[in-house]
C-alpha cells in the first residue's frame, strides 16, 4: 500500500462523517423537536420544509449540499477521480446511516447533488434539471428524485462510462431510501412539496 492509498483511505473515512453532519436533525433539536419522529420522520430539506417552515428548510439545504461539495472537490483536486468517486459514496452513506446520529440520517438527495456538482458538474446540473422536471409536473419532491435517481446511470453510461456500475450503485441506494415515498405514490397519498405537516 503507498502513500497515496493510505491518504485516499483516510479521506474516504474522513468523508463519511462530514456526511454525519445533519443540519435537519441539529435545527429541529434547537426548535424543540426530533425530526425523526415528526411528519416523514425524515431528516431532510423536505422534512423540515413542512414541519419547521422555509428558513430552516433552505439552510438545511444549503449545508447538506456543501457537505457533497467539499470532500467530493478536495478529493478530485488531490486524490484523483476515482477517489473522488468513492468519497460521494462515502458522504451519502454518512449522510443516510450516520453513526453519530444512531444511523437515522436522510435520503441523501441534496448531498448526493453536491457531491455530483463537484465530481463532474455536468451530470449535477442534469439531475437538477430532472428533479426540476419532476416537481413542476406533479408538485411532488418525490417524483424528481425518482426521476433524476433512474435517468443518473443512463446518463453516466453516456458521458463518464468507466463509472456507470457506481452510478448504478448509488440510484439503487437513493430509490431504496424512496421506497415508502414510492408506495405512497401508488397509493395516491403522497403529499405535495411545501405541504405543511403537524408537529
Amino acid at each position: 500500500m503507498n502513500i497515496v492509498d493510505i491518504f485516499s483511505i483516510g479521506a474516504i473515512i474522513i468523508s463519511y462523517f462530514i456526511g454525519n453532519i445533519s443540519p435537519a436533525i441539529l435545527i429541529a433539536k434547537a426548535k424543540g423537536v426530533d425530526i425523526r419522529s415528526v411528519g416523514s420522520k425524515n431528516a431532510g430539506t423536505t422534512n423540515v420544509l413542512r414541519t419547521i417552515g422555509k428558513k430552516y428548510a433552505v439552510i438545511t439545504l444549503l449545508i447538506d449540499v456543501i457537505k457533497g461539495v467539499v470532500p467530493v472537490y478536495l478529493a478530485s483536486i488531490t486524490l484523483g477521480e476515482k477517489t473522488a468517486a468513492m468519497c460521494m459514496a462515502a458522504v451519502l452513506l454518512g449522510h443516510i446511516w450516520p453513526a453519530l446520529f444512531n444511523y437515522r440520517g436522510g435520503k441523501g438527495v441534496a448531498t448526493a447533488f453536491g457531491g455530483l456538482l463537484a465530481f463532474y458538474y455536468p451530470l449535477g446540473l442534469i439531475a437538477l434539471g430532472m428533479v426540476v422536471l419532476g416537481i413542476v409536473l406533479t408538485k411532488k419532491m418525490s417524483v424528481g428524485t425518482i426521476f433524476a435517481a433512474t435517468s443518473f446511470p443512463i446518463f453516466v453510461l453516456l458521458m463518464k462510462p468507466e463509472f456507470t456500475l457506481w452510478a448504478l450503485a448509488l440510484a439503487l441506494l437513493i430509490l431504496f431510501k424512496h421506497r415508502q415515498n414510492i408506495q405512497r405514490l401508488i397509493n395516491g397519498t403522497e403529499p405535495n412539496l411545501g405541504k405543511k405537516i403537524d408537529k
